[in-house]
This record gives structure tokens, sequence and C-alpha cells, in this order.
């Protein structure tokens, strides 16, 4: 890092304070305004926020070292601009109706106060054991690399990284709510873009263009039936990928992440009509299929450099770790230290500190959200509004402490926590994703239908995820079929059955208790909404609508096409 990247970083901050005092000068009067901005949010702010929201670590490292080591196998997971479509066309108007504050209220708007709060339970302990922490000590390892400190005034410099992070976006989160996250966003995504895009750009101009990446990544097979890195669709033996798995596995768990958790459907709750929600998730859906390009790509340019033996300077681009190990999880912060000229390196360091701190960011206010509004207001519904935003900043503070306290543990086993998310996600998404499709799509779905589907999800999670930890740690278990259906089933293929095990409990339970009350569920199921209901979504959209998803879809199937 030279002096000019340095001034760059600092321009950088003194954008983001000028406008987070910006927003400090209007005041949040009640926890609308606080959480979700006055719901006064522009399509532009909801999809960058969408974006921006969504890149954090696992894009980082997580991504880019996917790239680096299995090549595309990752890319429907980043091609789930269809998914947002789905909010944006089928969810945005159920939504807009309810006038919830959270996914938590909509089920028990739809169900029961009992699914409100499992839903909530599940919700909030994922974000700080899983999201919060993971995006924390993965800024802590880039800033280490990128900086290339080891050490600061004696500390060692992840300590100061890390935290450093938590704080500062704690700060302008505790303070701002909402719409200090929507404007920094605005601010943060194209910094983002255009950082990864000078990676993108030096990566190819070093390894001598994109024919020389696809030769050598096609030349890597990636297992013994004959797929190379760059085919997305892998054969159905593959142990980790099989395309049947990972297609319906990804959609399973975009459609959970996409439509129905918080940490996104936040910020289009925050949009000041269906109109601004809708045109805010096409214009996100166009900005989801850019993390192929910006971070999986430069990762499997990581990989070609690595295997060709580039030389820069005087000495050979490597990606390997202090023990002489390949490190494909270094694929990103090496590009960004070995290859980038003084002040383009800043660029992409502020591209770097935006990804994470508007993760961290719309995930604080998220988690804050959650715990005020689903739990505190409902045991104090009496509660000002004015005191309901303080307690929303003292849920905020306590959530980045947690995080922080977590730090040591994410250190200690962070490779093999890192390694598990994926299928903490897969454990997770089912239940919620089947009481969320079949209470919108089903009007016979009753109360317990949904509460039982989320249950059954949630013990059926924790069941897997307990038996990865023992199997995984005792040697010389005996083969039976709680070991193959819990441990040795891939973890796709176990997601997809697991949707449908749920989907089926929602349908026998709901089948066999009373159906809801006509007027409850009115406007929240297909089949149900008043004629002036529909008139409205019907205003909300026009052909130019329509011709934007188009081509969304359009790009999707000629992504899936060329890498088929």
């Amino acid at each position: 890092m030279q002096l000019l990247d340095w001034i760059v970083i600092a321009l950088f901050v003194g954008v983001m304070i000028w406008i987070v005092v910006t927003v400090l000068r209007k005041k949040n009067e009640n926890s609308s305004d606080y959480f979700l901005g006055g719901r006064d949010a522009t399509w532009i702010a909801i999809g960058t926020s969408l974006f921006a929201s969504n890149i954090g670590s696992e894009h980082l490292i997580g991504l880019a070292g996917a790239g680096a080591s299995s090549g595309m196998a990752m890319a429907p997971w980043e091609l789930h601009g269809w998914i947002i479509l789905l909010l944006g066309w089928v969810f945005v108007p159920f939504y807009s109706r309810s006038m919830v504050l959270t996914m938590p209220e909509f089920l028990e708007r739809r169900y029961n106060p009992q699914s409100r709060t499992i839903l909530s339970v599940i919700s909030l302990i994922s974000y700080v054991m899983t999201k919060v922490a993971v995006t924390v000590y993965a800024g802590g390892l880039v800033f280490q690399q990128v900086f290339g400190i080891q050490e600061l005034w004696g500390i060692d410099f992840f300590w100061i990284a890390a935290i450093g992070l938590v704080l500062v976006t704690a700060l302008y989160t505790v303070v701002g709510g909402m719409e200090s996250v929507l404007k920094t966003s605005v601010l943060q995504t194209p910094i983002l873009l255009l950082g990864s895009a000078f990676i993108l750009f030096f990566g190819f101009k070093e390894l001598g263009g994109w024919d020389q990446m696809m030769a050598v990544c096609q030349a890597n097979m990636v297992n013994d039936y004959g797929n190379n890195m760059l085919e997305l669709i892998r054969d159905n033996r593959d142990p980790e990928f099989p395309w049947v798995g990972a297609l319906i596995g990804s959609s399973i768990i975009g459609f959970w992440y996409w439509c129905t958790d918080q940490f996104i459907v936040q910020r289009v709750l925050s949009g000041r009509n269906q109109r601004e929600a809708r045109r805010g998730t096409i214009f996100g859906a166009y900005l989801k299929m850019l993390p192929v390009f910006l971070f999986l790509i430069p990762g499997m340019i990581a990989y070609a450099m690595h295997a060709k033996g580039i030389v820069i300077g005087d000495t050979v681009f490597e990606l390997v770790d202090k023990n002489g190990q390949y490190a494909a999880d270094a694929a990103f912060p090496t590009l960004v230290a070995r290859l980038l000229p003084a002040g383009l390196k800043g660029i992409v360091v502020c591209g770097i500190l935006a990804a994470l701190m508007s993760s961290l960011a719309s995930l604080f206010n998220s988690s804050a959200m959650l715990f005020t509004i689903d739990f505190y207001k409902r045991f104090k519904p009496e509660t000002p509004e004015k005191r309901l935003v303080v307690i929303g900043q003292i849920a905020t503070v306590v959530i980045v402490g947690l995080g922080i306290l977590w730090i040591p543990v994410m250190r200690s086993v962070g490779n093999v926590l890192y390694n598990y998310l994926q299928d903490v996600q897969s454990v997770l998404a089912p239940g919620i994703a089947s009481a969320f499709l079949l209470g919108i799509c089903w009007k016979r779905t009753s109360a317990k239908g949904g509460m039982w589907g989320l249950l059954s999800g949630l013990i059926i999670g924790l069941t897997r995820l307990g038996a990865k930890v023992y199997y995984s740690n005792v040697a010389d278990t005996a083969d039976n079929l709680f070991k193959y259906l819990f441990y040795d089933m891939n973890w796709l293929f176990f997601c997809g059955w697991m949707m449908l095990f749920c989907c089926c409990v929602v349908i026998v339970v709901s089948l066999c208790t009373k159906a809801p009350d006509p007027e409850r569920i009115q406007g929240l199921v297909f089949g149900t909404s008043t004629p002036e209901q529909r008139a409205e979504t019907r205003r909300s959209w026009n052909a130019w609508d329509v011709f934007h998803s188009c081509v969304i879809l359009l790009i999707t199937a000629a992504i899936y096409y060329y890498f088929w």
C-alpha cells in the first residue's frame, strides 16, 4: 500500500461520513423510519442495497476460492436473478398488502404467533453464528493479506482489522438505521463493481486473455467422470456438485434467501410502493449476474496464473499458505496485492471495505429489527415508537458484541465452519421455504400445517448438523441407515428430499386440521385478493418491467448454455 492508495481510502471514508451525517439530520420518529427508512426507498436504492448486502466474505474469499478450486461449479448460486424476479413479481404484492415489518410477522399474519417465534429464533441464531461471524472473520483475513501487515503496535493485525471493521460499520448502522444502509449502498456498489473490474482486467492482462484461462481450466479435471473446471453442469455421480442436486438444491437455498429471508426482503419492504419495490428487484437481478464474472472468473484466473507459474515483477504468482500448500481461498486478496498499481489498489480496497461493511450493516439492522419487532414489541406492545428506535440501537450494539466475542471461536475453527456454511444453509432453507411457498400458493394451508413445516425443518436440520459434527470427529463408525441419510448423502440431494418432506408435512397436517378463516388470509394468498388489490398490483408494472425481466432470463439461459 502506497500513499496514493491511502489517499483514495481516505476520500472513500470521507464520503461515507458525509452520507451518514446527512442521514442523521433527519429524525427517526418511529420504528418504520429507523428500520425501513420510512418506506420511501426508490428502485435504485433497493436494487443496489440488495446487491451490496448480498456481496460479502462468501464472495471475496469463498466464491473466488471456489473458482480457484472447482471452477464454475458454484455458478448456479450466483445465477439467481430469476429468483429475485420471483420476489418482485410474486411475493412483493403479498408483502406490501400485509404492511408487516418483518418476515416472522408475516408468518404470524398468515399462520399463528408460534410460527413467528420459531422463524425469529432460527433467523437470529443463524445471523449471529454464521453470517456476522464469518463476515467478520473473513474481513480480518482479507485485510491482513491485502495490507501485508502481520502485527501493529505488537497486536496481531487480524484483530485490529476485524474489530475495526465491526465497530465502524456498527457506528453508522446504529445512528442511521436503514436509511444509512440504503444510501451508503448506493456509494458502495459502484465502487465494488469498479474495483472488481480492475482485478478482472489486470488478471487477463497478466495471464494473456480469456482463451488462456479457458485452456488451462479446461485441462484440469475435477472428478473421475470427465468433467473439467469450465463445466457448470457436472456428472450426476460427482461427489460434491451432481447436476440434479445442484439445480434443485441451489434453487431451494436461493428461494429461501431471496424471497423469505429478513436480511434480503427488508430492503424490498422499504420501497415506497409496489412499483419501486418490483423495479428494485429487477435492477438487483441485473446486478446479481455480475458476481460470476467479478469473483468466480478472477478465482479461475488466479488458478491459471498459479498453474502456469506467471512471473510478476521478480516473483512467481502462487496461491500457497504459510505451509506451502495450495490455498484457493487466497485467490482474491492475492490478486489485489500482486496485480494492482498504486491508486487502483486503494480503489479495490475500498470495494472490499464496501462489500464487507454493507453486508455487515444489513445484518446488524435486520437482526436488531427482528429482536425489536418480533420479541420486545410483542411483549411490550404499548412501547412508544421513539423507545423502539432506542431498543433497536441497543440491540444492534449487543449483536456487535456477540459478533466480536465469536471471533476467537471463528479463528480456531474458521476453515471447518466456513466449509459447513453451505451445509448450514441447505438444512435451514427447506422448512422455511415450504412454509412460505405453500402459505402463499395454497389457501387450504392451515396455521398448524405451516407451524409443523417449520418445526420439522428445524428438527431435521439440527439432526443433520449434529450428525455432521459427530461423524466428522469419530472414527470407525458403523454404516447404518441413519448415517447414510444424515451424513453420507450428498448435501444437495439431502436439501431436495428435505424440502419434499417438509412440504408433505405441511400438506398432511393442513388436511387434518381446521382450514384458515377466509377473512384472516384475505390478500395474503393467491385467489384471495380483492379487486382493488389486484388493480393496484396491475397498475404497478408496465411493458418495460416485463421486457427487462425477459432480458434477465435470456442472459441467465445464455450463461448456462455457454458453460454447460
